[in-house]
């Protein structure tokens, strides 16, 4: 009896030493099985579309598919065909083992395996060669080893992502991707049990051009089919798919979409470990980017003509600065343009892309506003003297039609008045790369002597529309950090630019520009020196659209102009895609709160006076945009005798008045060359005293002069200064200004509120609408 007992004791510990050898064995820290293996990327569209599937470093598709992301189907059928005792053995199946020798060896039938999943996992994770009695005995070791070490869940998980599926196809999720263009979770059952057989026969052959399996797969998929049903109820419409053609997609028919775009994306990704799984989810729209390739297909066809073979292009959504399509260059695959040079990051001659921006930087410091007149005239800035396109002038000139005229010489004007930040410190701000300083481009910088990509020039025209705020472009949703935000223009400024480019208008446009639904574009052609890049940038509904052409080796050709080249391809890409999606909301641009507009006498873009005879409207920022009184048209009183000017003392009832322009001479000289010389005014030499116009001028009766006011700073809504002044009796309407920033208009007799924002000494002025003035300083204290 003793000895029984010492017997089960010694039984009891084995059991409990060989418990404790498994716990070590599990509990120890050991690799994941999927760090032996390096694995494919997989990139999709915003909508879940395939756009590419990469080859692992071993020139195997793999994608590792966690096991609860597998169809139960594909699940119950490997192990209903390969391994039913498997969450039962210890690595190997004895019974297995025993029959297989049999047969193989003492039976003289056919030869016959016994490897259990485990076994099979430990043969292909330690690639070991099982055709001898020696390599399979070390099979069964490292079945065991991985029975210690590993979870039946995590030996059924690799053993799916380690499996032959044939040609080079190596796991399930890669499998059922390439084959059924599905994730391995949606597949169907005749899809499942396909996919369960080929493991075992991997060679099972599939007509590469039809995708339809052959006898052989159908046979092993029915044998399978045969013995499910007798395990699982099975659905007699699930049934009857098995009868259907199977139809499985081979890897040289897998997407290949938007190549350059993916490219990118790859070599952005070079940092990520090859042993981590990539699956990239893209802002890309495929259908976006099928309707524009088709366009510049079907443009390039027609444009090889005049020399014109390539194209690069660039939509971006202005929500989220998403590239939402890419094209760079009208043929990947054709290396005679150089097809595989993504055109969308090469740096390129802007040419008069950039303008709007110096406008806008205008705006903001104070130099313009949309209706001030700029001399387009010869101009020389120094050591530089530009010119104009068409080498002509156009005398004075608005800044709306500067910028959709595209004139050079108010463009340089505008740019030399700029501080802080000049046109190059902006450029820095908006993350052009690769610039050279500051002193080698000088003014030139200006129209085109610097370099931006079609990337980063989408960037820059997406900010106006995003009311001035910088973002850098987006190619995944994968990217987790908040995107760096920077305001470069304010609001208003950017409100007034794209209100500007809205302007410029398409001939096919105006006719129908009353239509309600015509879709609103705004767009900037540039054309490089040399005739070497032909550019359009703008935007429709909620996209930002850049169109380049040209050449990769910077080959010039005279049909590279903007307007002529690249224009057509924009408009036609946008006409495709209004008319693919119709009910698109549309572009609005509402008018920042801070900006209102004032009647201005338009031949001189100032505020109107009495005299003015052509009147408008413009946008202006107030406290900031510059504007004075017009002083173009002025009054002059005419001796009704001598036809001369009238001297004083003046006697109202010998003269009259009559109104004459007032030009500066360079643009008299401009006038006078187109054809439309301007009539003289009068001399007035023979007068003792300079003509002014009768009347008194205006008096500010508030504020006080020399007063100091002391607001505070936590009440400043409340605290309001209120302007206010007397005027004769011929004046209908004064114009306030704080330092030489226009404040706001007010009728006589009425008052006008300022609420300062700092401390400091300021000039008030006030100037009637017959030009007279008056002014007074007083000292304003902020207190907290």
């Amino acid at each position: 009896m003793t000895k029984f007992i010492r017997y089960v004791q010694n039984i009891i510990a084995a059991l409990i030493i060989f418990m404790l050898i498994v716990f070590a064995f599990r509990l120890t820290p050991h690799p994941p099985l999927s760090e032996a293996l390096s694995f494919s990327t997989v990139i999709y569209d915003e909508n879940n579309k395939l756009l590419r599937l990469t080859l692992a470093d071993d020139q195997q598709y793999r994608l590792w598919t966690p096991l609860e992301d597998i169809s139960p189907n594909i699940i119950n059928g490997l192990l209903l065909h390969e391994d039913q005792w498997f969450y039962y053995h210890l690595g190997f199946n004895p019974i297995s083992i025993v029959r297989a020798f049999w047969a193989t060896y003492l039976g003289g039938g056919n030869r016959q395996g016994a490897s259990t999943i485990t076994m099979q996992l430990a043969r292909m994770h330690w690639k070991i060669n099982t055709k001898t009695i020696g390599g399979k005995l070390q099979q069964i070791f490292r079945a065991i080893q991985l029975e210690l070490m590993y979870s039946k869940h995590d030996i059924l998980e690799a053993y799916f992502n380690y499996a032959p599926f044939g040609r080079n196809i190596q796991g399930v999720g890669a499998a059922s991707l390439i084959y059924f263009d599905k994730l391995p979770n949606k597949i169907n059952l005749p899809e499942a049990l396909a996919l369960t057989v080929l493991p075992q026969s991997p060679t099972y052959r599939i007509d590469k051009k039809t995708g339809i399996a052959g006898k052989a797969l159908i046979n092993a998929r029915r044998r399978l089919l045969e013995r499910w049903q007798e395990q699982y109820h099975t659905d007699n419409n699930i049934i009857a798919l098995f009868d259907l053609p199977l139809v499985m997609r081979q890897p040289e028919q897998l997407p290949f979409i938007a190549p350059h775009f993916t490219d990118q994306i790859l070599q952005q990704d070079t940092n990520l470990n090859k042993h981590q799984q990539r699956v990239i989810k893209s802002t890309l729209s495929t259908d976006l980017q099928q309707i524009i390739e088709q366009q510049v297909n079907a443009f390039i066809a027609r444009s090889k003509q005049k020399g014109i073979y390539n194209a690069s292009v660039l939509l971006v959504d202005n929500k989220n600065m998403g590239i939402k399509a890419l094209v760079g260059s009208a043929d990947y695959f054709n290396a005679s343009i150089h097809g595989q040079v993504n055109g969308t990051l090469a740096k390129r001659s802007p040419g008069s892309t950039l303008k709007p921006f110096i406008y806008a930087l205008g705006m903001d410091q104070s130099i313009i506003h949309p209706k001030t007149i700029l001399k387009d005239v010869e101009t020389d800035f120094g050591f530089y003297n530009p010119e104009n396109f068409d080498r002509h002038f156009k005398g004075p000139i608005s800044v709306t039609d500067a910028l959709i005229h595209s004139r050079n010489i108010p463009a340089v004007y505008v740019a030399s008045k700029l501080k802080k930040p000049s046109f190059y410190q902006f450029l820095k701000q908006a993350n052009i790369s690769n610039m050279a300083a500051e002193e080698h481009y000088g003014l030139a910088l200006v129209l085109g002597g610097g370099e931006v990509t079609p990337q980063e020039l989408a960037s820059l025209y997406a900010m106006l529309a995003n009311q001035g705020v910088w973002q850098p472009l987006t190619l995944t949703q994968n990217e987790h950090e908040p995107a760096l935000r920077k305001p470069l223009l304010s609001p208003a400024a950017s409100f007034m630019t794209l209100d500007m480019l809205l302007k410029n208008t398409r001939k096919q446009d105006i006719l129908i520009k009353k239509q309600k639904a015509m879709t609103p574009i705004y767009w900037k052609t540039g054309t490089s020196w040399g005739f070497r890049d032909a550019w359009t940038a703008g935007g429709f509904n909620h996209y930002t659209l850049v169109v380049w052409l040209g050449n990769f080796d910077g080959t010039s050709n005279n049909a590279l102009i903007g307007a002529n080249a690249a224009t057509p391809l924009y408009f036609n890409i946008i006409d495709a895609i209004t008319a693919y999606y119709p009910s698109q909301k549309q572009y609005h641009n509402p008018a920042p709160a801070n900006l209102t507009q004032v009647e201005i006498c338009l031949p001189s873009g100032n505020l109107v006076t009495q005299w003015c005879k052509i009147k408008g409207k413009t946008w202006f920022i107030p406290g900031v945009s510059p504007i004075t009184v017009d002083t173009v048209y002025r009054p002059v009183l005419i001796d009704n005798k001598t036809n001369k000017v009238a001297c004083p003392p003046y006697n109202p009832q010998t003269s009259h008045i009559e109104v004459f322009e007032y030009w500066p001479s360079d643009l008299a000289k401009v006038f006078a060359k187109a054809g439309m010389p301007k009539k003289q005014p009068p001399k007035s030499t023979h007068c003792n005293n300079a003509q002014t116009y009768l009347g008194d001028p205006p008096r500010i009766t508030s504020p006080l002069k020399n007063a100091v006011y002391k607001l505070r700073v936590n009440n400043q809504k409340n605290e309001k200064i209120s302007l206010k002044a007397t005027a004769d009796g011929e004046v209908k309407e004064l114009y306030w200004f704080i330092g030489n920033n226009f404040l706001g208009s007010s009728p006589v007799n009425a008052s006008i509120d300022w609420v300062p924002i700092q401390s400091g000494m300021f000039k008030i002025t006030v100037i009637d609408d017959l030009g007279r003035s008056d002014n007074r300083k007083l000292k304003i204290d902020l207190l907290e």
